[in-house]
């Protein structure tokens, strides 16, 4: 876009500045990608550019750990050990993610309809307890969790594991939801009231559609927290609890393989996917409103 004619040289030169250093940012944020996805396609047992990848040679490339992801061991290496765990612990991640997904998003909505009536005593410190987990750091949280969740005996269990990421993803959806609700007409509810609606049957007829972007975007972030997270999983978790970035965790300490790429390329691609669905949401929620998108 270009700059207006009247602007001055110095508003001009600061405006370019401003744009390098944002680049620059995001080159810094993205640079890691840029390495971790091309590595892992390569076909040696080695975390590095081998003079084949950097010369393009289509020899250098493989999908071997790909297959070695899900379990094909067919070409394995000898220095690689070859198992299940890879897709048991993908299968176990969007196990736990989407019952926590599910349970948060579930909470997080009767949390935002009762936080957005302005009557509600305590309102802001419900909402500081509420989203505190995204505050408070998440080795502290976890291991309050884990303190609490062995006295009644979660610990090493998926409902356990489950409540866990429920309490890490239930911010998201309450302050995206309570964000969609502070836009939301009352007087529609007001009125299927006044035509003798069940304040049940108006909140899924009336309510529920109009807030569902800032629902559905909620539910994404607390998806991704879950699926991404490893902390609680140590804490809380046991040996059969084992999803994906815990399985990545224990390849780095005990054994080195460019399998752990290809599990953080498809970590990435999931999130990229998902950030784009919710990026997407928010520009429709913002037509809705009648908010020209940005």
């Amino acid at each position: 876009m270009a700059l207006p004619a009247y602007k001055t040289t110095g508003q001009r030169f600061w405006h370019y500045v401003y744009l390098a250093f944002c680049a620059f940012v995001m080159f810094f944020l993205v640079a890691p990608l840029v390495a971790v996805i091309p590595l892992s396609f390569t076909s040696e047992a080695f975390l590095n550019f081998t003079p084949g990848m950097l010369s393009l040679d289509p020899d250098a490339f493989s999908f071997r750990w790909y297959r070695l992801l899900v379990g094909d061991c067919s070409d394995a290496v000898i220095t690689t050990v070859c198992s299940d765990k890879w897709m048991i612990g993908l299968k176990n991640s969007f196990f736990v993610g989407i019952a926590s997904t599910i349970l948060a998003t579930t909470l997080g909505i009767l949390a935002a309809l009762g936080l957005s009536k302005p009557h509600m005593p305590y309102r802001k410190l419900i909402m500081a307890a509420l989203i505190s987990p995204m505050i408070v750091p998440l080795i502290i949280s976890a291991a309050g969790m884990f303190i609490f969740f062995a006295k009644v005996n979660l610990v090493s269990t998926f409902t356990g594991l489950i409540f866990a990421h429920t309490a890490l993803g239930l911010p998201f959806v309450v302050i995206t939801v309570t964000a969609t609700m502070s836009g939301f007409d009352h007087s529609l509810t007001r009125a299927a009231e006044n035509l003798g609606g069940h304040p049940t049957h108006n909140f899924f007829k009336i309510q529920l559609p109009l807030i569902a972007p800032g629902v559905i975007s909620g539910a994404l972030f607390a998806f991704i927290t879950s699926f991404d997270e490893i902390v609680v999983v140590l804490f809380v978790g046991g040996a059969d609890q084992l999803t994906l970035p815990r399985q990545m965790w224990a390849g780095i300490r005990q054994e080195i393989s460019p399998t752990i790429l290809a599990a953080a390329t498809i970590l990435v691609l999931i999130s990229v996917a998902l950030l784009t669905t919710i990026e997407l949401l928010r520009r429709r929620s913002e037509r809705l409103r009648g908010i020209s998108p940005a």
